[in-house]
């Protein structure tokens, strides 16, 4: 087991949550295991009870997942930008 990423995770009818993941999805995968779910403004979630580590979701209800770069990743990307 690697470092955990954070992923945006879409899920459908709801806003974006932060989440961590301990691993990338594979296709054979029948739901994907979130840890320290939280709103993309650091807030808790409200339908999640209180002290709550991992949620699974189905992929049914996954719209998209965004996963973002980790520190090291980032310092090895060039980033493009406009002046």
């Amino acid at each position: 087991m690697g470092v955990a990423k954070t992923v945006i995770l879409h899920l459908s009818g709801e806003d974006p949550v932060l989440a961590e993941i301990d691993q990338e999805p594979q296709p054979s995968d029948q739901f994907l295991k979130v840890t320290n779910m939280r709103k993309r403004d650091g807030k808790p979630v409200s339908y999640l009870a209180a002290g709550v580590q991992s949620v699974l979701y189905p992929w049914h209800r996954i719209t998209f997942l965004e996963i973002m770069p980790s520190e090291e990743e980032r310092s090895q990307v060039v980033d493009f930008f406009r002046s």
